[in-house]
């Protein structure tokens, strides 16, 4: 059965049919949340999965000025819950309104009357309610009396002891080390963003590209050159992926996004296409010509391809 999303607290099913839940921002739905999600179905025992998570960081309303990026979109992070087998998705807006409920107001709106909660899973640091004044002793005696119970969930840690967590993720892609940040998520990142004109400086260099549009969803990775698979129209391709403000030129003020798709040619402007991240390569470098840049890419390629198990150019 596929799992189904709603938005809003006048969206929750308000039916009979009791709930599992958890709750939190899950953003990345990295290693540790896919934990927290199997224990969720292991102690479901036949009720209905939910997760319940927010339209954006909580302190983008709370602290705006310390707002972390998200790793995934809402749209993103949605789908990759479902795809993990969940039954239901609730995407909740944390507007300043929201923020304002009471804890005994959240517990009331959103676990019993609306999703008629019988099981809730949280983390041993879960707060709740305005000001964060719910806590998971309150939660317990919310529940003794509602009728569900409590139970916690343990962080995934790596080998060295270090919390599997969101923000860790976010620096160990923004300082381009991807193989942890791949391991951390358990899959390759992905961004994701619609094909817009570029400078037509790769066609020039024998190497077209597919320039990104700037607001992509997914965090972007450090400047550097990729291996990445290129998903459009339902079809995987190879691609060598470039991020940064092209250096050898130096005219371009702003990072961008550019995909080089191998061994095919495609007209992808007005798509959208999603990156998914394989490989580092290399970081970007200012190179004496535009030749010289070229021969740069001959050799990226090669590596790509071999990364990526293509075959080698005829």
């Amino acid at each position: 059965m596929t799992g189904s999303v709603v938005h809003g607290l006048e969206n929750l099913p308000h039916d009979a049919r009791p709930s599992a839940v958890t709750i939190g921002k899950f953003d990345g739905v990295h290693r540790g949340h896919r934990a927290v999600l199997e224990q969720l179905t292991a102690e479901a025992e036949g009720r209905r999965t939910v997760v319940v998570t927010f339209d954006r960081h909580p302190a983008a309303v709370l602290h705006p000025e310390s707002a972390p990026e998200t790793l995934l979109s809402v749209a993103q992070k949605t789908e990759a819950l479902v795809d993990a087998g969940v039954d239901l998705v609730v995407v909740l807006p944390f507007t300043p309104d929201f923020a304002a409920l009471t804890a005994d107001e959240f517990v009331d709106r959103v676990l019993v009357r609306g999703l008629h909660a019988e099981r809730v899973l949280v983390g041993s640091d879960f707060r709740y309610g305005a000001r964060g004044a719910g806590t998971v002793e309150s939660l317990r005696a919310a529940g003794e009396r509602a009728g569900f119970g409590v139970a916690l969930v343990d962080d995934v840690c790596e080998q060295d002891g270090t919390r599997v967590s969101s923000t860790g993720i976010r620096t160990l892609l923004e300082t381009g080390r991807l193989d942890e940040a791949t391991e951390a998520l358990g899959r390759p990142h992905r961004i994701r963003s619609l094909v817009v004109p570029g400078h037509q400086r790769g066609r020039e260099l024998g190497y077209p590209t597919a320039n990104l549009a700037r607001d992509a969803e997914g965090c972007i990775p450090a400047d550097g050159v990729y291996a990445c698979w290129l998903h459009v129209d339902g079809q995987r391709y190879g691609a060598a992926v470039s991020i940064g403000n092209n250096p050898t030129f130096g005219d371009v003020p702003e990072k961008t996004v550019e995909a080089h798709a191998i061994d095919v040619h495609l007209d992808l402007y007005g798509k959208t296409v999603e990156l998914e991240f394989v490989a580092y390569i290399r970081s970007m470098h200012k190179f004496a010509s535009a030749d010289a840049l070229a021969e740069q890419m001959g050799r990226d390629e090669l590596r790509i391809r071999e990364i990526l198990g293509l075959p080698a150019p005829v």
